[in-house]
């Protein structure tokens, strides 16, 4: 599931609109970004490459010096594909929309599936939670949270502001912490998204894309219900009651949120399955804009000169 579609519980639909802008923001600014290749996403590695991970000599062997140049040439995207126990985050840490969006956990739904180890999965968590743009998005919804003066409790000014800031972090760390790493490791669900890719209609994939948020693979490579990212929403809203003002709080409101931040989840994941797309078919569209323009110049560079 994609971390940052853990809205906050009680903050309204804040967070909901503001992933919208940003997603309306992305498509008028990418047409006229730079041509340059897309990172592809990770692909899960096929059964020989986990046999020949599992057989990997230690380092300075000389079995390991003479290793496949093939593999040492992959990019550390690629070497820290899904269920690789050499899985590098560094690497994942490229995979942003617009350079900007963290899109860590998502791979490409192809190859032989593997599964995170615990620990894969908890510094997925670690590094979603407090990723810069997670502080830049929260602090964004708290100055909205602030202006509409929602959890009034809150009252206003600076103190009003870091309340509602100190909230919404505390909800994405909550949801995370449960939905993403102690509850995918309890039951063995995969926090990550697996994109569809071409190879479907677009229907499908959109179809597909929205049931992650209540349909997840587990660790054994079935599907399954989300029973993580579902939990883990209703437990953020229980814990959030400790911080939230005594109007915001009670179990109706608890399970409301819950289940609207599930139901918005399925924003992000949507983002996830066509950004890629999108990006290219606007990039393709400035190169051939940039080709145009190209050969117009050389056409009339090379015509001959009026006396």
């Amino acid at each position: 599931m994609p971390f940052f579609s853990k809205a906050a519980v009680k903050q309204g639909n804040s967070r909901a609109h503001l992933q919208m802008m940003c997603m309306g923001a992305a498509l008028l600014c990418v047409g006229t970004m730079p041509a340059r290749a897309l990172e592809e996403l990770p692909n899960a590695p096929d059964a020989r490459a986990l046999q020949d991970a599992a057989n990997k000599p230690a380092p300075g062997t000389p079995a390991a010096q003479g290793s496949n140049p093939q593999q040492a040439a992959q990019p550390k995207a690629q070497q820290g594909s899904a269920g690789d126990t050499n899985y590098d985050l560094k690497g994942a840490e490229h995979q942003r929309i617009l350079g900007i969006i963290p899109e860590f956990q998502a791979v490409n739904h192809s190859g032989a599936y593997a599964p995170l180890t615990v620990k894969q999965k908890f510094g997925l968590f670690w590094k979603s939670s407090t990723d810069p743009y997670i502080f830049t998005l929260d602090a964004i919804v708290a100055g909205i949270g602030q202006a509409k003066d929602s959890n009034p409790g809150y009252g206003q000014g600076t103190e009003g502001y870091f309340k509602r800031f100190g909230a919404s972090y505390a909800d994405t760390f909550d949801g995370n912490f449960w939905g993403n790493a102690v509850l995918t490791s309890a039951l063995h669900e995969d926090p990550r998204y697996f994109r569809k890719g071409e190879d479907f209609s677009p229907m499908h994939r959109a179809l597909y894309s929205a049931s992650t948020a209540v349909w997840a693979r587990r660790d054994s490579g079935n599907w399954g219900p989300n029973y993580a990212n579902i939990l883990g929403n209703i437990i953020a809203g229980g814990i959030s009651n400790a911080y939230y003002p005594s109007s915001d709080r009670g179990v109706g409101k608890t399970f409301t949120g819950a289940l609207t931040v599930t139901a918005e989840g399925t924003i992000g994941s949507e983002l996830e399955e066509f950004w890629p797309d999108i990006a290219a078919h606007f990039q393709k569209k400035h190169r051939e804009k940039l080709m145009r323009q190209q050969a117009a110049a050389a056409s009339q560079a090379a015509a001959p000169k009026q006396p």
